[in-house]
């Protein structure tokens, strides 16, 4: 992990000090109004529908367990004790007063942490893999990139007021675990002919109001060449992308209207110009970052470790917990392991404070101190010992985190939506739980196994509800809560955008509607074929007949 030195940490002390004084200076009427607002969002800070909700960076999802303990006792002192991971591996805090945000910033800072450029039209907390450095399909560790982007991004003078926000995600695996198709830049790692790593390169992908799924602009970008090339992308879109309308200032709709070829035309041109400036990696620098990922030392003793396998046969709950929440490690003395974060009677996303404090304990004594978030809001331990898996099933069952579903429907992707959002058209956390009442055990669970369920409370899409296998997207209609269903969406490496069910469903039908497509998936699917290879077989109508006949009816 990525450890400050004394640039870094002035930085961040300096940066909260001037947010010090300028939230001072708008309580005591210097700033208006219109003043403040950009500088409240650099630094993370919204006005919410009930307060001020401040997200909190944790890069590309890397936390220890002293920041998670601090995060702990910020929502305690500051909060009403819960925090609320996101879909960009961030925390938020949705009930802080604007008079103490400040101190929130200084005790963040004491432990490298910030709040800076996690809001605004500037480079967004770049995320990536969570399983990244311990995969088994890695081609290689993508987290020194993204400190690279994370360092040479953050309070770039150049990028600070872009046209709209922007959002780079990397993946260094075959499977792609980082979205990257629906990211304004997605980075992949690859090989070329020559064996030679380096990057594939897409632009122009995103939710929201307007869909789109990335386009290719370079098959292969050498390493050295990263920085420089991401410089001539952000130079074009700073240049070019729209300023009068927000709806249509995403580099998305530039690269739409401009087309991949007339882009990739001037980004080529621009870095062409750039490309041997001081920007340009060196591969001491690549391996000084590098050096701040090295995988912990690992006991290789017990790579058939029987007791292990003995408490998987003995123990039916603790073998569908290793299941469902356990991924093969690239050493196989080890696992990796889900926490999860979605049990049915918890929004999805929010742990509290004292959970926090305990995951803090248990990171500590099996996973070396550390702790990763991921892109659906769940929790992960990279380096367990098959010996200590059962002790740590016991204790987080302690805690409601070792609810085994992680892939399955009750996993879902959910925005806090209008119980705590000013955007949101409709409720979000109500719908989640009225879904996860369709299943009378766990078993129903499972027996939907791979289906994810994104939903969002508005157009904005923070429940990326575009590339849910099942999509809900609340809108609204007449002060009235509605809900408009997709299907077919996709968020890996076979991205696709959800289909339009038909008309939205008043909020007293949508979850009948979700019911009857499930049904459906159960009835037409071959053995244990995936819901998403079920849909893109039978089509949308078989899905569509059935949830409006049973709504019709009832």
């Amino acid at each position: 992990m990525y450890q400050y030195d004394a640039f870094d940490q002035t930085l961040i002390e300096e940066r909260a000090a001037q947010f010090r004084q300028q939230t001072t200076r708008y309580l005591d009427g210097t700033l208006t109004e219109e003043q403040y607002l950009p500088l409240r969002l650099m630094n993370g800070l919204y006005i919410q529908l009930h307060a001020p909700m401040l997200r909190i960076a944790i890069p590309y999802g890397q936390l220890n367990s002293v920041q998670l303990r601090k995060l702990a006792e910020i929502s305690e002192k500051y909060d009403k004790g819960f925090g609320h991971f996101t879909t960009r591996q961030n925390l938020q805090l949705n009930w802080p007063e604007l008079e103490q945000v400040p101190d929130i910033l200084d005790e963040l800072a004491s432990v490298q942490m910030h709040a800076i450029q996690t809001s605004g039209n500037c480079i967004r907390n770049v995320t990536t893999d969570h399983l990244a450095g311990v995969a088994q399909d890695e081609i290689e560790d993508p987290r020194p990139y993204c400190e690279i982007i994370r360092q040479w991004s953050t309070l770039h003078p150049e990028f600070a007021f872009l046209p709209r926000k922007f959002k780079i995600a990397v993946n260094g695996a075959e499977q792609d675990r980082a979205a990257i198709q629906v990211h304004d830049i997605g980075l992949q790692i690859v090989k070329n002919e020559n064996g030679e790593v380096g990057f594939s390169v897409l632009v122009g992908g995103g939710l929201g109001r307007t869909p789109i799924l990335g386009k290719q602009i370079r098959g292969f970008l050498p390493k050295e060449d990263l920085l420089t090339y991401l410089e001539a992308i952000l130079r074009i879109y700073n240049l070019h992308g729209r300023r009068d309308n927000k709806y249509k200032a995403r580099i998305k709709i530039l690269v739409k209207e401009m087309g991949i070829d007339t882009f990739r035309d001037l980004v080529e041109q621009e870095w062409n110009r750039i490309k041997d400036s001081s920007l340009k990696l060196t591969a001491e620098e690549i391996q000084r970052m590098q050096s701040y990922f090295v995988s912990r030392t690992l006991d290789d003793s017990a790579i058939n470790d029987e007791q292990f396998q003995r408490q998987y046969r003995s123990n039916s709950e603790f073998a569908i917990w290793v299941d469902k929440n356990l991924v093969e490690h690239k050493n196989p003395s080890y696992k990796i392991v889900y926490l999860s974060l979605k049990a049915p009677d918890v929004p999805p996303g929010d742990v509290t404070s004292e959970q926090m404090r305990q995951i803090a304990e248990l990171a500590d004594q099996f996973n070396g101190g550390h702790i990763r978030s991921t892109h659906r809001q769940d929790l992960v331990f990279s380096d367990v010992k098959l010996s200590d898996c059962f002790e740590l099933w016991q204790a987080l069952k302690e805690i409601n985190l070792a609810t085994p579903n992680i892939g399955q429907v009750t996993d879902m992707i959910c925005c806090p939506g209008l119980d705590y959002c000013a955007l949101a058209n409709a409720t979000s956390i109500p719908i989640a739980k009225e879904i996860n009442l369709l299943f009378d055990s766990i078993d129903d669970v499972h027996d939907l196994n791979n289906l994810t369920i994104n939903i969002s409370g508005c157009m904005n899409a923070c429940g990326h509800h575009d590339v849910g296998h099942i999509g809900i997207l609340g809108v609204d209609k007449k002060g009235e809560e509605w809900y408009q269903i997709t299907l077919g969406g996709s968020a890996s490496n076979d991205a696709s955008l959800g289909t339009r069910l038909g008309p939205s469903f008043h909020r007293r039908d949508v979850v009948n509607a979700i019911d009857s497509i499930l049904n459906v998936y159960v009835e037409e699917r071959l053995a244990e074929e995936p819901f998403l290879d079920t849909f893109r077989r039978i089509g949308l109508e078989p899905f569509k007949k059935r949830a409006y006949e049973v709504n019709q009816a009832a």
